[in-house]
């Protein structure tokens, strides 16, 4: 948690422009014809908070990191939005089952060992209602990062240096991902890349539904 407190003070952390993806989802998810409950799961600084509550839906997040959820509620007020805030661990979410028709978790499942990503998944299904949607992101072994930092377990890594010092990634390929959302059905499972500076960037987005 000491590591996202100081991580999410860099601009590089915060940005304010929605990803791609969530605009994609959202599209998706406005299909739904009522009121859709969604949650951010790790919302960092807020940047998708803000575009979902924009969007008019029922928009909720938590976070480990008092400094995101901060950043997050400056932006609210700024914007005059109102979401739903909850300071926890992914790994024990503070909701009743089957309470929401979407979750949104980028850039935060992957920072843990595998036994955490499967009971975060767990947790996941136990709050989607039937036919609920979730948008996840993972790092894929083909990314720049693979193999850097110390070796905690299979795949796994815990950066030594650098902004991210002190942070677990964890590296899947198609099939870990598959076992991992085992439960789920798998609705998309799209491999994107690009390079950055020479330096190749290589994530999955899985879509799944329960």
């Amino acid at each position: 948690m000491t590591e996202w407190n100081q991580i999410l003070r860099d601009e590089r952390y915060s940005r304010e422009e929605p990803n791609e993806v969530v605009i994609d989802f959202a599209t998706l998810l406005k299909k739904k014809k009522r009121k859709v409950r969604v949650l951010d799961l790790g919302c960092g600084a807020g940047r998708h908070q803000v575009y979902m509550a924009k969007q008019g839906f029922e928009a909720h997040g938590t976070d480990i990191s008092e400094t995101g959820l901060t950043v997050t509620k400056e932006r609210l007020r700024r914007h005059k939005l109102e979401v739903y805030l909850v300071k926890c661990d992914m790994k024990m979410l503070p909701y009743v089952d089957y309470c929401f028709d979407a979750v949104i978790s980028l850039h935060t499942v992957y920072h843990q060992k595998l036994k955490g990503i499967r009971k975060t998944a767990s947790e996941i299904h136990r709050i989607l209602k039937k036919k609920g949607l979730v948008m996840i992101n993972f790092l894929t072994k083909r990314t720049y990062r693979y193999g850097k930092g110390a070796e905690v377990e299979e795949n796994t890594f815990i950066d030594q240096e650098g902004s991210e010092k002190g942070v677990l990634h964890h590296f899947a390929d198609k099939e870990d991902i598959e076992r991992l959302f085992k439960n789920f059905k798998i609705v998309n499972l799209k491999l994107i890349e690009k390079e950055v500076e020479g330096k190749l960037q290589s994530r999955w987005i899985l879509i799944a539904t329960v």
